[in-house]
């Protein structure tokens, strides 16, 4: 993706005068018609630089002396150089004073005038890109044609038709700057087509040319959180949401990664990765307003909470439901014997008086477990100590 280079006024005044401090000359811009939009002396800005029609037509400085100048509109004797991009001039830049000391600091004006357009450029762009990546995140057609999002998308160089998989990327990071870790997310993402941009502070969010299997993504996604790691010392984490077409599809996407970070992270803190694919069940749970959510996991589990071993007895029957309902299987993933698992699902029935072998009162009370496991990850400190062990 790319934006077109423009020196406009308020950008030329910035670099001239800059230069100007630098140098100790007095700094001329012209735009790409050599009209002066950016001098030191205010009252050339609007005047015509006759001498920078030949230097934009060739691409080539030209030095004018006193007498030269007194034959051309607009011009001091000194020296005129071409602001380029690519192949293309967009202005020049233009140095008053005799043309042989001028001359010495010529391509050094030159070259750091190109540097400020390019960094200027560049902050433009990355501002344009968050600008539309925060427009899909906060999406609303009440308030925004899809149509408006869309000419962003492709004014970016992005083709707004191609389905997309959001990843949201919550990296905490001291002391690295913004532009260092993009550079680090767009190596491992840089499709043409892949827009990436922050939506807050160490908030990140890639809107990703879905075109390959889901599990390369995620893939993907874990060498990128392995990369930030060692290369900033962050510790990041990763959502990512199913293909969506279209504006209203990306958002759809942007919401389901961002549900999946919330609640992977709250439910298996050891991992880093969370695809949305993986936690269809607790997306569903942490989409549920927190109230009726804190209301429904109270009139299920009663004071089972209140106990010493609630964590070890919630840790049973989330395993219990994820493995199908299966003994050995259950029992593997715990890491217990067969007769401490049915120990454990004994007991539960005693306390709660509900039959935890009969599936459908199993999954309610599954999704109980996932409700206050959501909760308290809610209202913990940050990087406290996981509620639900990571099994393998």
């Amino acid at each position: 993706m790319s934006v077109t280079p423009v020196l406009t006024p308020e950008l030329a005044q910035e670099i001239a005068c800059d230069i100007g401090r630098i140098t100790g000359f007095n700094v001329l811009i012209t735009d790409r018609v050599a009209v002066v939009i950016g001098c030191g002396d205010t009252a050339r800005l609007g005047t015509v630089h006759e001498a920078s029609y030949e230097v934009l037509r060739t691409r080539r400085p030209a030095t004018h002396t006193a007498e030269q100048a007194r034959r051309m509109r607009g011009v001091l004797s000194g020296m005129s150089l071409p602001i380029t991009v690519g192949d293309r001039a967009v202005g020049t830049v233009c140095l008053t004073g005799d043309p042989d000391e001028v001359r010495r600091f010529g391509l050094v004006v030159q070259r750091q005038a190109e540097i400020l357009l390019e960094e200027a450029v560049l902050l433009l762009h990355e501002r344009a890109v968050d600008d539309c990546v925060r427009d899909i995140a906060l999406y609303d057609p009440e308030v925004v044609d899809a149509e408006t999002v869309e000419a962003r998308l492709a004014e970016l160089g992005a083709d707004p038709r191609i389905p997309r998989r959001a990843v949201v990327l919550d990296v905490r990071a001291g002391g690295v700057s913004r532009m260092s870790l993009l550079r680090t997310v767009r190596e491992v993402f840089g499709s043409a087509q892949d827009v990436t941009g922050e939506l807050a502070a160490g908030r990140y969010a890639v809107l990703h040319a879905s075109t390959g299997r889901p599990e390369r993504l995620v893939e993907r996604c874990s060498a990128l959180v392995e990369r930030l790691g060692e290369r900033h010392g962050a510790d990041p984490r990763c959502g990512i949401g199913e293909p969506g077409r279209g504006v209203a599809g990306t958002h759809a996407s942007y919401r389901e990664a961002a549900l999946a970070l919330r609640a992977g992270t709250r439910l298996e803190p050891g991992r880093r990765v969370f695809a949305v694919a993986e936690l269809r069940v607790p997306q569903l749970v942490a989409s549920v307003v927190r109230p009726e959510r804190a209301r429904y996991a109270a009139a299920l589990l009663g004071g089972l909470r209140e106990r010493e071993d609630w964590a070890v007895l919630r840790e049973t029957l989330i395993a219990w439901a994820e493995c199908g309902f299966q003994l050995v299987r259950t029992a593997d993933r715990l890491a217990i014997h067969r007769n401490t698992l049915l120990y454990r699902l004994t007991k539960i029935e005693e306390l709660t008086g509900r039959g935890v072998r009969e599936p459908r009162t199993a999954m309610a009370l599954y999704l109980a477990c996932l409700a206050d496991t959501l909760q308290r990850r809610a209202s913990a400190p940050p990087h406290s100590t996981r509620l639900i062990p990571t099994h393998g």
